[in-house]
């Protein structure tokens, strides 16, 4: 078997940064080598290839982009072999051990495989999603990601959510007189790190990343709009929990616009006067019907189990991939070199040592899954 580190390094030149990976595609059908190779449009301007030797039972598949920015290679060839770069691992690396395994197999005369290239898998899955919605289907299908060449066993799920947090602007040296629409998102945050969706025994806690973070209110002026995205990395015991507290959200923040301060609409003065109207304490703000949560919900996958195969190590992940949209096949398995601790870094990386492992490793699948 050999592994073209040349073929690798001219892959990992190219810069298929998420939107950009047709050029890669467009590359790949050049240089692959295959006795049919099929290109699918994704809609969005990218492309999903199909190569395949004779009819495939087994599908081996990855993603062609990558995370930002791009980051251009470097081979370490010592006795402990590195390569670095954008892709190293996640997922170019994963591509160049299952091409090096198909061309392995096609070498040995073994026909009933395929190799499966996805778009758009690190901004939703795209690609995949697109090709479910084809014609093909095969019993099995094997997916490159960065575990350590360690079988997954289950992933957790995800669920998405856009929420904007709406105020009302004033002058921040008088804070009563308006709703900051930060300090709604920080007491959201508050209630959100005090719930309690339960520790899964397989899968863990559940997790969750804020991001697109923005309010652009000046220093001086109450924050009127507060915009942001949830990311909620589910369980199996976890994901009804979190789409129901996330429904209930708006409803569990109103008592947060509810203190003993004057309508928004008086104007603040040291003398009292019929501009000044208390309120009840604990009561209502006045005047402010808009303020508040607006949660919109951007899907997301439940919790799975992947297929394992006796005889090679097994984990679970707390990362996603494209395996829950690939609905073509029975049975799904996902396994490949690298962590997915440097994967989205800039020291990304893979060990050449690991990269042969997963060749040797895919081809075992290959012959295990063919005689099933």
């Amino acid at each position: 078997m050999r592994m073209d580190l040349a073929w690798f390094r001219q892959l990992l030149e190219i810069d298929s940064t998420s939107g950009k990976e047709r050029t890669v595609a467009e590359w790949l059908e050049k240089h692959l080598e295959a006795p049919h190779t099929e290109r699918f449009e994704v809609g969005d301007g990218t492309l999903n290839l199909l190569l395949s030797w004779g009819t495939p039972q087994v599908i081996f598949c990855t993603h062609m982009d990558t995370v930002p920015p791009y980051l251009p290679p470097s081979f370490e060839m010592s006795p402990d072999a590195i390569i670095r770069g954008r892709g190293a691992c996640d997922a170019k690396g994963q591509l160049f051990a299952l091409y090096t395994a198909c061309r392995a197999l096609a070498e040995a005369g073994e026909t009933g495989f395929g190799l499966l290239l996805l778009a758009g898998e690190e901004t939703g899955s795209y690609g995949a999603k697109a090709f479910a919605k084809t014609g093909f289907r095969a019993p099995y299908l094997i997916i490159g990601e960065p575990t350590g060449n360690q079988m997954v066993s289950a992933s957790k799920g995800t669920q998405s959510y856009d929420l904007v947090f709406t105020g009302k602007a004033f002058h921040s040296g008088y804070p009563e007189h308006g709703v900051s629409a930060v300090d709604l998102f920080v007491r959201f945050m508050e209630q959100l790190q005090a719930a309690d969706f339960g520790e899964d025994p397989e899968l863990g806690p559940t997790t969750w990343n804020v991001g697109l973070l923005h309010s652009d209110n000046p220093q001086n002026i109450l924050s009127p709009r507060l915009t942001c995205r949830l990311y909620f990395r589910t369980t199996f015991v976890s994901h009804p929990a979190v789409q129901e507290w996330m429904a209930s959200a708006p409803d569990r923040l109103a008592p947060a616009m509810r203190n003993p301060a004057i309508c928004p609409e008086s104007i603040p003065s040291e003398r009292p006067g019929p501009d000044r109207v208390a309120l009840p304490e604990n009561g209502p703000r006045q005047g402010d019907p808009g303020t508040g949560l607006s949660v919109s919900p951007r899907g997301g996958d439940t919790p799975a189990r992947y297929l394992t195969l006796d005889g090679f190590p097994a984990k679970p992940v707390a990362f996603g991939s494209d395996a829950p949209h690939l609905t073509n096949f029975r049975e799904k398995a996902i396994c490949g070199p690298g962590s997915i601790t440097v994967a989205h870094r800039d020291d990304e990386q893979v060990r050449l040592a690991d990269l042969e492992l997963a060749v040797h490793q895919y081809i075992a699948f290959f012959h295990r899954l063919n005689n099933r």
